[in-house]
């Protein structure tokens, strides 16, 4: 990660209408905190902000993410271990940062975190292993292959296949975004 911005997150304080907008069609639930200016306000995170320097690329892309955030059909603790595993691929430190404090709400371990870091065997249970296996094999060719697809299929309905490779690329796409855009952590993440 580089030292600093390359595109410096624009304050709430300086959104027009284009990013209020953005904000509400991403994450209509915590807009109005996000926007407010009174006690019960949210901090824009340094990945929302400097996301709307393209207010019209980051609304419907913050609504999307906020469908395997919210309502994932992997499960919360499915998705957290793709995530993490991107992350840590990715070198994103952002990400990772992010990650590790949802993983941790979700009941992922220290230990686990670490596993997923390293890559080494945690003892996943097979389905575990399987959405990690799938999450290294879409960075490194771009597709599952077929002996883990069929595990997964096994396991999985056609909506969560969808969603594994949904997951593992909208994750890489925001690894390659905030690692270029030189993303700092922001200060609650810069505490942990």
């Amino acid at each position: 990660m580089t030292n600093a911005p390359r595109l410096a997150p624009i304050p709430v304080e300086e959104w027009g209408d284009d990013e209020r907008a953005a904000i509400e069609l991403g994450f209509p639930r915590v807009a109005p905190r996000i926007l407010s200016t009174g006690p019960d306000a949210l901090p824009a995170s340094n990945a929302v902000g400097t996301l709307m320097h393209h207010p019209a690329l980051a609304g419907p892309f913050l609504a999307h993410s906020a469908v395997l955030l919210e309502k994932p059909a992997l499960g919360h603790r499915n998705r957290e271990l793709i995530t993490l595993r991107v992350a840590a691929r990715t070198g994103s430190d952002y990400e990772w940062a992010q990650h590790v404090r949802m993983a941790t709400a979700v009941g992922i371990t220290a230990e686990e975190i670490d596993a997923v870091r390293s890559g080494s065997d945690a003892s996943w249970k097979p389905l575990e292993a399987d959405l990690l296996a799938a999450t290294d094999q879409l960075i490194d060719s771009y597709c599952v292959d077929d002996d883990t697809w069929g595990r997964l299929a096994q396991e999985l309905d056609a909506r969560q296949l969808v969603e594994v490779v949904f997951v593992v690329g909208t994750y890489t796409c925001l690894a390659m975004a905030f690692n270029s855009f030189g993303i700092q952590l922001d200060p609650d993440l810069q505490q942990e």
